[in-house]
């Protein structure tokens, strides 16, 4: 499976559908996304949903450049609290509607 550590996301399934999130790691064994937003999902438990329910926001083209993004990609661990900031970032930068 592709690495997707670091991508900005959708949720279209769930109970968390319609929220932003951001990919912190991916399970090879089951091909899910690890997904956290610092708030209702905090990065040491990350939610895991399947790449189908999800809408990718930003890509392997059109990155999202923040230093927390850098370092998910790198494999250092972020805190909840520039989690948060980092997708507030980019939803003042993006219209999501």
């Amino acid at each position: 499976m592709f690495d997707y550590t670091g991508w900005i996301v959708r949720a279209t399934a769930g109970r968390d559908r319609d929220g932003i999130f951001c990919v912190v790691g991916v399970d090879q064994e089951r091909t899910m996304l690890l997904l956290a937003d610092g708030k209702r999902r905090k990065a040491a438990s990350p939610k895991a949903k399947k790449l189908g329910h999800v809408l990718c926001l930003t890509d392997s083209q059109h990155s999202f450049d923040h230093p927390v993004v850098h370092s998910l990609q790198e494999g250092k661990p972020v805190s909840d609290r520039a989690l948060r900031r980092a997708l507030a970032a980019f939803k003042e930068g993006t219209t999501l509607g």
